[in-house]
């Protein structure tokens, strides 16, 4: 680490926990550093660790200050994707070396920075005002990057069912495009996934009379899955999007037909769907390509085909302009003088579990470098990251008092 002035308790904090290698699931340390920070300022940790079959075991951490009155939830998660090729990086992605005002590590912006952020907050507002007039809580996962099984939507469950109830939810994600205060998240696109089997007959390629090559049949199907939009967008989204993600044959001769041809694909959808509607949207596109034999000549019977759905559905989800979403915007204006602007895009994350029982936006870091080589945050952005959460802490508790 460069020799230079003390970092800032934001930046502390986020290196402590650069230092974990917390790859999904293994949480590396994280959380006994957050119940290290936590405890003493008044948080009563509880530690879960949650099981499901085919999956690894999760250990998860909620944190809760406070009593009656309005609750404001803090989420995230610690787990984070591996680094890939250490040698490609400028500074360890272990290591959270600091170079030119710049903090360097694996989650230094997905997420750990948010977390870091929103801890150094809480603990200025309780060291200026004290215990607030409500309840703040942490809940905060090792299983967001990975199959999203063990961690945040259980985590809810088992404190909803012990009696808690939120008002509000903020995640931490890196939903800034550009600069702090540019971009909160109060919506995401649903996701949906498959898998689509073309069975053919295999046979030599110089004699296909004699075979039913299932590559034909499956351009077929693709070409009338992707043919046409499946909507132009909706006021608060953009339109769907379908991506084929992988096509395998498994056929190392070139003059062999393989028997079976298989594609991946994943759905992006906005709230013209949800997930039964696409899927028989889907099926209904697929029924029509199998039928069409535009690729596959000469076939009276239609393409074979099976179609596997992947994982869960994960549900597209609006939240709308509340006092909760209004109090945020006021306090990036406060500290930035930017009026963020509001944002459905990206992927998904675990503000999907949390909308079914609370209000939820995402507002972290700037986005720009999650899952790179280099993944890094300025110095500056996490003192103003915090300073965001500082304020709206104070408006939350002062409006809600």
């Amino acid at each position: 680490m460069e020799k230079s002035a003390p970092l800032s308790l934001p930046a502390t904090h986020l290196a402590a926990m650069l230092r974990c290698p917390s790859v999904t699931p293994d949480t590396a340390g994280t959380l006994d550093y957050l119940v290290s920070a936590l405890e003493p300022i008044g948080f009563r940790c509880d530690r879960l660790v949650f099981s499901d079959v085919g999956t690894a075991d999760v250990d998860n951490l909620y944190a809760r200050l406070g009593g009656d009155g309005p609750h404001l939830m803090f989420a995230g998660h610690t787990d984070v994707v591996p680094a890939g090729d250490e040698a490609q990086w400028t500074m360890p992605p272990f290591g959270a070396g600091v170079k030119d005002g710049t903090l360097y590590g694996r989650g230094a912006v997905d997420m750990k920075g948010g977390i870091a952020c929103f801890l150094a907050a809480v603990e200025t507002y309780i060291a200026r005002h004290g215990s607030p007039a409500g309840s703040i809580s942490f809940l905060i996962t090792g299983d967001e990057e990975g199959p999203s099984v063990n961690g945040t939507d259980k985590l809810l469950q088992w404190a909803a069912g012990g009696g808690e109830r939120w008002d509000a939810a903020i995640v931490g994600e890196p939903a800034n495009q550009q600069a702090i205060g540019d971009t909160i998240k109060n919506g995401r696109r649903g996701s949906l996934s498959g898998r689509i089997t073309v069975n053919g007959m295999q046979g030599h390629s110089a004699y296909p009379h004699l075979a039913d090559n299932p590559v034909r049949g499956l351009v077929d199907l693709i070409d009338a899955l992707l043919a046409t939009p499946f909507d132009g967008g909706t006021p608060h989204f953009q339109p769907t999007n379908m991506e084929i993600t992988t096509v395998d044959v498994g056929n190392p001769a070139v003059n062999v037909i393989p028997g079976k041809a298989v594609a991946g694909f994943n759905i992006r959808f906005n709230d013209t769907w949800d997930g039964e509607t696409l899927k028989a949207e889907i099926l209904r596109r697929l029924e029509a390509g199998a039928r069409a034999a535009r690729i596959r000549q000469g076939r009276e019977q239609p393409v074979d085909f099976d179609v596997e759905w992947i994982g869960r559905v994960s549900p597209v989800f609006l939240t709308g302009q509340t006092d909760f979403v209004a109090g945020l915007s006021r306090a990036i204006r406060a500290v930035t003088g930017r009026t963020p602007e509001f944002s459905t895009g990206g992927g998904t994350s675990d503000a999907r579990f949390i909308k079914d029982y609370c209000p939820v936006v995402e507002f972290g870091l700037v986005g720009r470098t999650m899952h790179q080589v280099d993944e890094r945050v300025a110095l500056a952005d996490l003192d103003t990251l915090t300073a965001i959460y500082l304020a709206f802490l104070e408006d939350w508790f002062s409006a809600n008092a």
